[in-house]
């Protein structure tokens, strides 16, 4: 049996989380759905699976919503379902910095297309990749030559950034993560801090994947949930549920 995988978040002001929790809850039994849905005062954060009409009833009635019109999930097939259980979460973020830092429903950080970014790879220019996932995903595959931070988790990031080298203020600065919603977060927090030219990579690792492949992307995109990790196909690791 073929599922769609949901991936798809937007930062906006939210009120009545409470009323939008037993919202998506609903919704989200109604239509057999498993993954996560992570509600703040921030905005939203979906991941989800299931079958081709569910989710496109889904997506459906999430855009019903004045406040995720322009919400667009990213999309992927797997044959076995990647979720053992559907969650709806109220949080504090979603994106947990653990710090105060720029608002991104308003302070956004200029993005580079996947395409973009390699061509300007391809063409040897001087751009320097930062990665900010954790440790472990950064060990199943990166960008070659990025600037690996050593993060256990992503509240970690702003100490690491003082840690980096003062001279990288004046470079080229492409932020990248796994779906782009944690540098919606990073690449300000690098504005912030000094460095005067940062671009976030618009979609992560997974829309640069799908539009140019695993080009001068080494190893596999880890994911988190039982698909585990993804190759230069967006092929799963595993087959199977497990």
């Amino acid at each position: 049996m073929q599922f769609i995988n949901l991936a798809g978040y937007r930062f906006v002001p939210l009120a009545g989380l409470d009323t939008l929790k037993t919202a998506f809850q609903e919704k989200c039994a109604n239509l057999a759905l498993k993954g996560t849905v992570l509600l703040s005062p921030e905005g939203i954060n979906i991941f989800v699976a299931g079958t081709e009409d569910s989710c496109a009833a889904f997506e459906e009635f999430v855009r019903a919503d004045p406040r995720f019109t322009d919400l667009r999930c990213k999309r992927s097939v797997s044959f076995f379902q990647p979720f053992d259980r559907m969650l709806v979460k109220i949080k504090k973020e979603i994106i947990t910095l653990r710090s105060p830092g720029p608002d991104p429903a308003t302070q956004h950080a200029a993005a580079v297309s996947a395409a973009e970014l390699k061509r300007w790879l391809d063409e040897g220019r001087e751009v320097v990749l930062i990665d900010a996932r954790n440790e472990f995903e950064v060990a199943a595959g990166s960008f070659e030559n990025a600037i690996h931070l050593k993060l256990k988790s992503f509240g970690e990031f702003p100490a690491a950034v003082d840690r980096l080298d003062p001279a990288l203020k004046d470079k080229t600065i492409v932020t990248f993560c796994t779906g782009g919603i944690r540098c919606e977060k990073a690449a300000p927090v690098m504005t912030g801090k000094g460095f005067k030219n940062v671009f976030q990579l618009e979609g992560g690792i997974l829309q640069y994947i799908e539009d140019c492949g695993d080009a001068h992307f080494s190893g596999r995109c880890f994911v988190f949930d039982q698909r585990v990790e993804l190759d230069g196909n967006l092929a799963p690791l595993v087959t199977g549920a497990r």
